[in-house]
């Protein structure tokens, strides 16, 4: 038996209600991260010292990388939980795709989501599309820190059942004591891996084209592998026997993506003046 039990601190999931409009601490997760890394990377793309001389977006063009970020992060996070998680289900209720308020995002779909609205608009404003996936990379820690901490609100996606005193007893579950995985997960995929990102760029990782988006890659998903051995998985949905999980299953290309592009980049001659 755990020593000490923390008590949950029960928060409403809806910030806000007018009528029949709710407003929940899920969507503004998703809205302020996006907002935060808009304005970061306005930030980076106007800090010369960062590039020395790396052709890059204007501050002005940001605003429009967050427009294609955004519908990418929405469109491909449903999407991804249709097709990673449950399918047949969703074949036989079609409609329900499209009813993203009752919940069900993916983040390896809102992944791959946001680098395809990263590749557009790299391609519209004929910018290198791995400086755009180097800024987006440094942003979405952010964005991931937030939804996990939306995730413990909720409360959802928690832990396996555990003894160590930290351990929580989850509105809806079982009445067992549990990790709170999302609030490891919030730490160590958003807080540890921006702050790792945020060394590199100061240290010159900008000069070299896909070097943060290759980190970000191997980090989040060392990190989210990691993770999953604490998170109770869906027994339907994401656990794949053995102690597999549909999350580590979908984060290991990451780290093999995220390999390359280092390896990619170290290769390239960097910006004069640049760090060798």
């Amino acid at each position: 038996m755990p020593v000490l039990v923390l008590p949950f601190p029960v928060i409403n999931p809806i910030l806000f209600q007018w009528g029949p409009l709710a407003i929940r601490w899920y969507a503004i997760a998703y809205i302020v991260g996006l907002i935060v890394g808009w304005w970061l990377i306005r930030r980076i793309v106007g800090a010369d010292s960062l590039w020395g001389g790396m052709k890059r977006p204007t501050p002005d063009s940001v605003d429009d990388l967050l427009v294609y970020c955004a519908l990418g992060v929405i469109v491909g996070g449903r999407l991804g939980n249709v097709l990673f998680y449950d399918p047949s289900y969703y074949l036989a209720r079609p409609l329900e795709i499209f009813e993203v308020w009752r919940g069900g995002m993916a983040f390896h779909g809102g992944l791959i989501g946001a680098a395809l609205g990263a590749w557009l608009f790299a391609r519209r404003y004929r910018v290198p599309a791995l400086t755009v996936f180097d800024l987006a990379s440094l942003a979405a820690p952010i964005g991931i820190f937030l939804g996990r901490m939306a995730n413990f609100i909720k409360p959802e996606l928690w832990g396996r059942p555990t003894d160590v005193p930290w351990a929580m007893v989850f509105p809806g579950s079982d009445g067992l004591p549990r990790h709170p995985s999302q609030i490891y997960e919030g730490v160590l995929e958003g807080l540890v891996v921006f702050v790792a990102l945020s060394i590199a760029a100061r240290l010159g990782a900008f000069r070299r084209p896909g070097l943060l988006a290759g980190g970000f890659g191997v980090l989040y998903a060392l990190a989210r592998i990691f993770c999953e051995f604490f998170r109770d998985p869906d027994p339907r949905l994401e656990d794949l026997g053995g102690g597999l999980t549909m999350g580590m299953l979908l984060s290991a290309p990451l780290i093999v993506i995220g390999v390359a592009l280092i390896g990619w980049s170290l290769r390239t001659k960097t910006a004069a003046g640049g760090p060798a």
